[in-house]
Parts: structure tokens; C-alpha cells; sequence
């Protein structure tokens, strides 16, 4: 019904305020209500089902591609801009270890989820060629692994249907989203959950105390000259990355085409993944003082509108033309979830790790700073750098865990 963009960005700006605004309300039926349900999570579905009432259209609009390119970016060098190195060096091998075992638990669980459906309702699993359904799944495992790069690789590389990624995407974004609400949910039981996992996370709060003393002691409104200079570096880097991308991409396929399936010819990988180095290069430099005048709640701001961009790309009647499909990915989730906490209190390692290293998986770059940041916003850039290593080995692992699948598909 709206096709105008201008309209359409403003009422997904509406549609954040009143989340917000209702989320901030002290009467007790609206804090019982976002208990329940995370507000980051309506930032999603209202967009969503906008989306699939055809209010608003998300596959013609241009705002994805445009915030997606340039928000995004900003977002992450903002967030990563105030890294406090020494105290990320402090947390230990533990969050790598963690991400490692998320990977594991996302290239294990396709196959086990897929092998469990098909054994109820062979047909949900069926389908030959481009509609063989393992190859939608795979680009779910890239996505759940790396990000919407890998995913867009692995697509091309098994070719399913448009109408078979149509919906998984929606499986993907739908379960993706559930998990990350039962995240941030879970962070408000942090200290029950590390209890049993018989972890000590006592150092990560000592590093939060420390970072909340910091941030006290040098946080200041911000000047006018305070949010040009956030506008400047993000942006500034931004197109900074875009510039590079440009030169290195083209040079890459030209003269190595089989990176291609490493996600490494991709544009908009090198764009993350310079942004972020950009970023980490500036929180070793005076600039990173930025933090204290609002740098990571700038970077919020810009990732809520992506946020709420990438909810109208969903369609929540997608999953009804195969509802077996969205069995699949919960399986799937559940499978990542049960393997990710049994490490988690093999190696008695705190929630907090597992469940960003989970995010920094499912997630990506998008959202693992929003669960990290749940625990403490100083511990944001620590999803950061973890979605990063998901970008790195994202296709790789995806495309292994498609081959896996289609093994059981042809069982």
C-alpha cells in the first residue's frame, strides 16, 4: 500500500519510538509485559507483519540496502571505537572457545535436525533440483555461522528455488529471533545459570565495575562539535571501507575467482570487515574518549533503524506454505543450544560467553553486540570481534554443513 520510502522510514522511526516510549512506561501491565517479551524482538516482528499485511513492501523498498551499507558500517566502527583492551584481554581463550563451539553446534545440528524431521514427515525434507530443501537449509547454515555475506555465497552456490528461500529466510529470521530474545531474557539470570554451569564469573563483574567507574568519571553531555566528530569517524569510515572494498574485490575475483566461495569477493564482507579493523585501530588512539560523549548509543541508534529494516524484509505467511520447515530450525536451534551449554559447563565457562558466542554465530554482527550489551553495554565490542570471526570462516563452514545435509537428504 506505501511505496514511498521517505514514508515508510518514518514509520518504522514511529514504530521504535513507541516501543521504546511503552517500554519506558512504569505501570506494572507493560513491565510485565516486556518481562515477557524483548522490546529489540517487536523491533523486528512489527516491521514483520507490516511486511506481510502488505502495508509496507521489503522486497522493493530500497531502505535495507541503504542502511545495511551505510548504518550498519557506522554502527560497528561506533561500537568498537571505546574498546577497552585491557580489559577484553583480561576475559580470557574462553569467549573464542565459546564461538568455536557455537560454530560446531550449528554445522551438527543441521544434519541432526533435518535427519529428525525427515524420520516424522519425509515430504517436509523432499524435493529435487533447485527445490531440494537441504540446499535452502544451507543458506541458513551460512547465515547462522557468518552473516547475510555468507549467505548470499552459499546461495549461490547450491541455487535453491526463490520460492525455497523465501522461506527460509523467513525460518531463519523468525527462529534466529526467538533464540536471541531467549538470550537476552536469560542474561537477567545470569548468576542462577553460571551457578549451575559451577562457572566463576566473578572477573567478568570486576571488569564491569571497573568500565562503569570509567564511564562515570569521564562521561559528559555531548557538544555540538561532540556529534560531528561521531557522525565524522563513523561515516568518515565508512566510506572509507567502501572505497577499499572497491579496489580489493574486483582484484580478487579477477585474479582468484575460487574465493569466491570463501565469501572473499564479496563487497560487502570486506566492507564489515574493514570497518571493524578501522574501528580497533581507533580505540588505540585518542579518539577512542568518543565512547564518553555517546559513541556506542549513537552506534545503538543506527543499529535499531537496521533492525528494524531487516524486520520488513520478513514474510510471516512464508513459513505456512511448509510449516515443517520452521520444525527444522528449531530443532536446529536447540540442538546449537544443548551443545553450546554442555561445553559451556564442561570448561565451566560463565553464560555470558556462551551466550554471545552463540549471537556472534546466529546472529552476526547485527545482533551480538545488542545480547553482549544486555549483560553490560561496555561489553558490546566483545560481539563485535566474535561476529567477525563468524564473516571469517562463515562460508566454509556452511558449505560443510550443506554437504552434510544433503548426505541425510539422499539417506
Amino acid at each position: 500500500m506505501i511505496q514511498n520510502d521517505a514514508t515508510v522510514l518514518g514509520i518504522l522511526m514511529l514504530v521504535l519510538a513507541l516501543v521504546f516510549y511503552t517500554a519506558s512506561l512504569p505501570q506494572r501491565g507493560w513491565q510485565r509485559f516486556y518481562g515477557i517479551v524483548p522490546p529489540l524482538l517487536l523491533c523486528y516482528f512489527i516491521p514483520g507483519v507490516l511486511n506481510s499485511l502488505g502495508i509496507i513492501n521489503g522486497a522493493t523498498s530500497q531502505l535495507y540496502p541503504v542502511v545495511s551499507r551505510y548504518f550498519l558500517p557506522a554502527c560497528l566502527v561506533l561500537f568498537t571505537l571505546g574498546m577497552d583492551w585491557q580489559s577484553l584481554w583480561k576475559l580470557g581463550p574462553q569467549a573464542l572457545i565459546m564461538m568455536l563451539a557455537g560454530t560446531v553446534g550449528i554445522m551438527i545440528g543441521g544434519p541432526i535436525a533435518l535427519w529428525i524431521v525427515s524420520t516424522v514427515s519425509p515430504e517436509t525434507v523432499s524435493g529435487e533440483g533447485p527445490e531440494a530443501v537441504w540446499r535452502g537449509l544451507a543458506t541458513i547454515a551460512g547465515s547462522w555461522i557468518g552473516g547475510g555475506a555468507n549467505q548470499t555465497a552459499l546461495r549461490e552456490v547450491f541455487t535453491p528455488s526463490d520460492r525455497l528461500f523465501s522461506q527460509v529466510v523467513a525460518v531463519d529470521v523468525l527462529v534466529a529471533e526467538l533464540w536471541m530474545a531467549a538470550l537476552i531474557y536469560a542474561a537477567g539470570y545470569t548468576a542462577r545459570i553460571d551457578a549451575k554451569l559451577r562457572a566463576d564469573s566473578s572477573h567478568i563483574g570486576t571488569i564491569q565495575k571497573r568500565l562503569e567507574e570509567i564511564e562515570l568519571n569521564n562521561q559528559r553531555i555531548p557538544a555540538t562539535r561532540d556529534l560531528i566528530y561521531l557522525g565524522a569517524v563513523g561515516l568518515g569510515a565508512t566510506g572509507l571501507a567502501h572505497w577499499l572494498a572497491e579496489q580489493i574485490t574486483p582484484y580478487l575475483s579477477a585474479n582468484y575467482p575460487d574465493l569466491d566461495k570463501y565469501s572473499l569477493t564479496s563487497s560487502f564482507f570486506w566492507i564489515v570487515a574493514l570497518v571493524t579493523i578501522i574501528g580497533i585501530l581507533l580505540s588505540l588512539t585518542p579518539l577512542r574518549r568518543l565512547e564518553f560523549v555517546g559513541a556506542s548509543r549513537l552506534g545503538s541508534v543506527f543499529l535499531y533503524v537496521l533492525v528494524a529494516t531487516i524486520g520488513m524484509q520478513m514474510d510471516l505467511g512464508a513459513v505456512a506454505d511448509n510449516p515443517g520447515l520452521f520444525a527444522i530450525g528449531l530443532v536446529w536451534m536447540l540442538v546449537h543450544a544443548a551443545f553450546i551449554i554442555g561445553v559451556a559447563r564442561l570448561f565451566r565457562i560463565p553464560f555470558f560467553f556462551a551466550a554471545v558466542g552463540s549471537q556472534a554465530n546466529v546472529g552476526g554482527s547485527a545482533s551480538a553486540p545488542v545480547v553482549a550489551a544486555a549483560f553490560h553495554p561496555s561489553l558490546a565490542p566483545v560481539g563485535v570481534l566474535l561476529s567477525i570471526l563468524g564473516y571469517a570462516i562463515g562460508t566454509y563452514a556452511g558449505y560443510l554443513t550443506a554437504l552434510m545435509m544433503q548426505w541425510v537428504s539422499q539417506m
